[in-house]
């Protein structure tokens, strides 16, 4: 096997030629919280992993739309600007706004965007019916000064599902979320309630239709597809579970969640397995060595299309924390 330093080994990120955008560029989990005691202490998470890893496995969002009582949205709105202010450097810390026909819309973008938008990776739009509410939004914000901060789309009715290419083709959006809980109810019953919890959301025909619709779309368009929260909170191993389901199923590689104790699992879910690692790497510099012309590993064929999918797997794992092989870890840097 070449050493990985010497002069003549090309860069797989180079020779591979991976097209589109990296489905994996954001954190795994985004991690909603409204309640002020909640979101200091989602802040304070954050920034402990921050500073123990190097890196944020999962971004806060802090919640107006659901986290506000009713008559005190503004309130709500100057408390996430100040924590947003008073997040640590380097943290990636997000807003979910109310949705653009709700009349505090306007107030949550200039008192939160306009204040501390330098701060905010991203705004998740709730309830979005049409790419021209989106374009609404988007001039909203750039109103604001913070022309190039990227939007988040939840997809929550049966008739917004309908459009979810033209929102996951839209230049502004780099991501788009499936709002389980509103897409079941907008079907006025003819959908049951088993189908929101942990399990049934992955049984139920409309739903999981549903769910691969905006997974394919956000794959087509590369960019990010987001799965729903769940919401058994005290059943762990039935939230792993899940995460498994919308990661290696159904081809999220993003997730929601609601709670702090849900973060770990949906990392681990999301990361690549351990023997998807040991394979990435044995093909990789099987590949290396034969300057990236086809080679059989483990009497298996391995060509370029390959290479980029286990390309893909390396890039995954260093980014979801997991420990680099030495042989491959500069391609890394």
């Amino acid at each position: 096997m070449p050493l990985l330093e010497d002069s003549h080994v090309t860069h797989p990120r180079d020779v591979l030629q991976a097209v589109g955008n990296d489905l994996w560029s954001l954190p795994v989990c985004d991690h909603y919280s409204g309640v002020e005691a909640r979101m200091r202490k989602s802040l304070a998470l954050q920034a402990q992993g921050l500073a123990e890893r190097g890196l944020c496995s999962f971004d806060v969002t802090l919640d107006l739309e659901d986290g506000a009582e009713a008559g005190l949205e503004a309130q709500q709105a100057r408390l996430v600007a100040e924590l947003a202010l008073a997040s640590t450097p380097g943290a990636r810390v997000a807003v979910r706004v109310h949705p653009v026909d709700h009349p505090a819309f306007a107030d949550d973008v200039n008192t939160v965007v306009g204040t501390a938008g330098h701060r905010l990776c991203h705004v998740m739009l709730p309830k979005v019916e049409s790419v021209e509410q989106i374009d609404e939004a988007s001039r909203a914000i750039d109103r604001t000064g913070a022309l190039a901060l990227p939007l988040h789309v939840l997809v929550e009715s049966p008739a917004a599902m309908t459009r979810v290419a033209a929102f996951a083709t839209h230049p502004r959006v780099q991501s788009l979320s499936f709002g389980l809980m509103d897409f079941v109810s907008a079907h006025q019953g003819a959908i049951g309630a088993s189908a929101m919890t942990a399990q049934g959301q992955f049984a139920h025909p409309l739903v999981l239709q549903a769910k691969l619709r905006l997974a394919s779309a956000c794959h087509a368009a590369g960019k990010v597809p987001a799965h729903n929260v769940v919401t058994e909170m005290g059943d762990p191993a039935l939230l792993s579970w899940a995460a498994l389901q919308a990661s290696r199923q159904l081809g999220f590689t993003r997730m929601w969640s609601i709670h702090p104790q849900q973060i770990g699992p949906i990392v681990a879910a999301f990361q690549p397995e351990p023997d998807a690692l040991s394979a990435a790497c044995e093909v990789l510099l099987a590949a290396c060595a034969a300057n990236w012309g086809p080679v059989a590993v483990n009497g298996q064929l391995q060509d370029r299309a390959s290479y980029r999918h286990h390309w893909h797997v390396l890039q995954r794992a260093a980014r979801a924390g997991m420990h680099i092989p030495p042989e491959v870890a500069p391609w890394l840097h």
